[in-house]
């Protein structure tokens, strides 16, 4: 059962109303324009859903026009007052149209208000400054900022009720500052109504609003059906010519499916029906509300509960990404936003927050929990059990501040920061681990995953000293005095022997073993860490001498250009051309690569290890790659010249038949889960009935993935590797990165599985 909770972004059709579409489709189909009788009917209908739409909301004068949604009644009531405006101007009547400076709107308004606004107020040549009104910490505009510039607005444009984080308008206060104003001096008001509609009284008439649109699919009725409201002597002008439907106001022949649907969940809504009354709004509310506070203790929610809609909350958790959130929420089948909708692919913080003053840190994990006002008691009982299972989930993996009950981690576990890369060696046995090129941003999470393991932390090393920011390996040693192992250490933390100056042969992690090996160039002091386990080499911890697709750049005052071709052929000579390398930098989402690989890709690299080139000549050509460095996407230092031209990309997606037709073909075809570990614990993945003995199902998460290539890479090249997660963006990475790296049979899963069939399901006891 999924536990749809981003009803602020869209909602299910009412069964009443699909029921209604659909008998206007199948029967009464008839255009409304039409003077036969089944014209006539369906021209009935629309009518008896007008009417009913003036009563629920509250409207006896005044045009109600049925149109697509809240984006063109935006536009159609933008066109309108702006249009007025300039007649007003090009007349030079008395009016707003004098002294005008300013068109406002709410600083959190949907961003179809203040694009609208910029588009309209060009094309008409009016030249005023589109200017956001400010609002407070609760999210509620400043009524005094808007008292001094009102006077000299052409329109002002608030929202009932925000969609991000649920905040109510405070419409009266607004009302009261424009009806202060002299007529001559009053803007046009438009009120967003989309989150409002059947959950707040609008009062659009007693408040003297001009406009207000709505949308339909946001209360249960389908996408494409929507209504502005017009307030009676408004100005209006149409956005739609044409035919003349909708008494000349919106040309266009009417959606009478949408319409009669629209119609259902009104009479539904007008006669009480399906929709709960406010105090039990409130109670789902406040179980969603404790349910949430016992699953991560550290919540901050991020608007005040009193002065919002009783369907929405939007929280953050110190420490956690919106999208770790998201993911681990859509593992369990419960849907939830970052915030709006309209912005969620775009990976940036919300503006709505940024407007009210919250800190980035708090930005950065907010989550929307909204639901309809339809919304029953077993639903939200559900929702509250998973919403507790993912504090759980997160609790097994060291992620929650408190309370956790950690599965033992072993392994490699890459973490990244814009593009910068820290490793974390983990020995379940032996209960010891290795931190390697630490970064500030990670010294809490890392230190509360030490500390929640219980293990040693045995070491934190640098790969070489940095030329452009100071090492965080100092705090992160502080924060965890009691589990750091005693002694002294060199200066990129490699522990050394008691009471000498001498450094340890080897870092003993269990069966795992830990050496280090000078590699002079990006920096003097640049070094790999070797790890070691029953069977040989499997990961060099190489930092940026050799990236995937670079080489680290040597123009530091610390760096060694003269040394850096020896040192690669030193690294060449000792972990040979195809054990995995694990950068301190990864620009491109490639993971890790090998000597072989980077030599196919790096020209440069191919020389040095060739011996074509000598260290002078080597460190020239290299200068050259480097003379010009721009900053990386992320606005920080490059720390290498990308030397492969372009990005390596190529299509490994398969979907459902062909992945069917791949196993049938390849009966010991991996199929490997990438989703990260809390995600894994909360779902049951759905089975492919071709499943056979050969088959194997395995759970590596991405971060882990570095973990399992020497494995991987030692399989013929033929053995199809198919690569799965939530979305397949993740899993996307994966195949590129294997195929990269030589092998060929590495696939994702196109769509992951938010589009793989669910009629069955296999528990995740079955990963090996």
């Amino acid at each position: 059962m999924e536990i749809y909770l981003d009803a602020n972004a869209t909602t299910p059709v009412l069964a009443q109303a699909r029921a209604a579409a659909m008998a206007v489709m199948d029967q009464d189909f008839g255009n409304p324009s039409s003077i036969h009788s089944t014209g006539l009917k369906a021209r009935a209908l629309m009518d008896t859903v007008r009417a009913r739409a003036r009563r629920v909301l509250g409207v006896a004068t005044g045009e109600l026009l049925f149109l697509s949604g809240a984006t063109e009644g935006i536009q159609t009531a933008v066109l309108s007052a702006l249009s007025a405006l300039r007649q007003r101007r090009d007349e030079d009547a008395p009016g707003p149209a004098r002294d005008l400076r300013w068109l406002l709107y709410g600083a959190t308004e949907h961003k179809a208000v203040p694009e609208a606004l910029r588009h309209w107020n060009r094309l008409l040549g009016l030249d005023l400054e589109v200017k956001a009104i400010p609002v407070g910490r609760d999210g509620r505009h400043d009524l005094d900022w808007l008292r001094a510039h009102a006077p000299q607005a052409g329109m002002v444009c608030t929202m009932a009720a925000n969609n991000e984080t649920g905040v109510i308008s405070d419409l009266d206060g607004i009302a009261a500052v424009l009806a202060s104003l002299e007529a001559t001096q009053r803007p046009f008001w438009m009120v967003d109504g989309v989150q409002a509609l059947g959950k707040l009284p609008l009062r659009l008439e007693a408040r003297g609003i001009d406009y207000a649109p709505f949308s339909g699919h946001k209360l249960y009725a389908p996408k494409g059906i929507g209504l502005l409201y017009v307030r009676a002597g408004a100005p209006f002008t149409p956005l739609l010519a044409g035919g003349g439907q909708e008494s000349a106001l919106r040309s266009g022949t009417e959606n009478m499916s949408g319409i009669a649907a629209l119609g259902a969940v009104l009479a539904a809504l007008e006669e009480g029906r399906d929709f709960r009354d406010g105090p039990t709004l409130h109670s789902y509310r406040e179980r969603l509300t404790q349910a949430l506070t016992d699953a991560f203790p550290a919540l901050q929610f991020n608007a005040p509960p009193d002065l919002c809609l009783p369907t929405t909350l939007n929280f953050s958790v110190p420490g956690l990404s919106s999208k770790l959130l998201l993911d681990l929420f859509d593992a369990a089948d419960v849907r939830v936003s970052g915030g709006s909708a309209c912005s969620a692919a775009k990976a940036q913080p919300s503006y709505v927050l940024e407007a009210m003053g919250l800190p980035a840190s708090q930005t950065a994990s907010a989550v929307r929990l909204s639901f309809g006002p339809a919304t029953d008691d077993a639903f939200i009982r559900e929702a509250c059990a998973r919403i507790r299972a993912c504090g759980e989930a997160l609790r097994e993996n060291c992620l929650s501040p408190t309370g956790n009950q950690p599965l033992p981690a072993d392994g490699v576990t890459r973490f990244v920061v814009d593009g910068a890369c820290c490793w974390l060696v983990a020995d379940a046995a032996s209960q010891r681990c290795v931190v390697i090129d630490p970064l500030p941003e990670l010294n809490d999470r890392l230190s509360q995953w030490v500390r929640c393991q219980g293990y040693a932390l045995a070491a934190v090393l640098d790969t070489h000293s940095h030329g452009d920011h100071a090492s965080s390996a100092a705090s992160l040693r502080a924060a965890v005095p009691e589990l750091l192992a005693p002694g002294e250490t060199d200066a990129l933390g490699w522990p050394l022997v008691d009471g000498r100056h001498d450094r340890v042969a080897a870092l003993v992690l269990g069966e795992r073993r830990l050496t280090r090996l000078p590699i002079p160039g990006h920096t003097e002091d640049s070094t790999a860490y070797l790890l070691h386990d029953a069977h040989g080499l499997t990961t060099a911890f190489v930092g940026d001498m050799v990236m995937p697709g670079a080489l680290g750049r040597s123009d530091f005052d610390q760096s060694a250009p003269f040394a850096y071709r020896d040192s690669l052929r030193q690294l060449a000579e000792v972990v040979g051309p195809h054990a995995v390398l694990a950068p301190a930098h990864d620009y491109d989402n490639r993971f890790a690569s090998t000597l072989s690989a980077e030599s196919a890709y790096q020209p440069l690299l191919a020389h040095a290890l060739r011996g074509t080139l000598d260290a002078q000549a080597f460190a020239a050509a290299k200068a050259g790659l480097e003379r010009h460095l721009a900053l990386t996407e992320y606005q920080t230092m490059a720390c290498g010249a990308r030397i492969d031209g372009s990005r390596f990309e190529v299509d490994t997606e398969v979907d459902l038949a062909a992945l069917r037709d791949l196993l049938e073909r390849h009966p010991q075809a991996r199929l490997i889960d990438v989703r990260e570990p809390y995600e894994q614990r909360l779902s049951l993945l759905p089975d492919l009935p071709e499943r056979g003995a050969g088959h194997r199902l395995q759970a590596t998460p991405l971060s882990r993935l570095v973990d399992a290539l020497p494995e991987w890479l030692s399989l013929p090249a033929d053995q199809p590797l198919v690569f799965f997660c939530r979305s397949g963006n993740r899993s996307a990475q994966a195949a590129q990165a294997l195929r990269r790296l030589g092998h060929e049979a590495a696939f994702t899963l196109a769509g992951g599985l938010a589009l793989w069939p669910k009629e069955a399901a296999i528990d995740s006891a079955l990963y090996v």
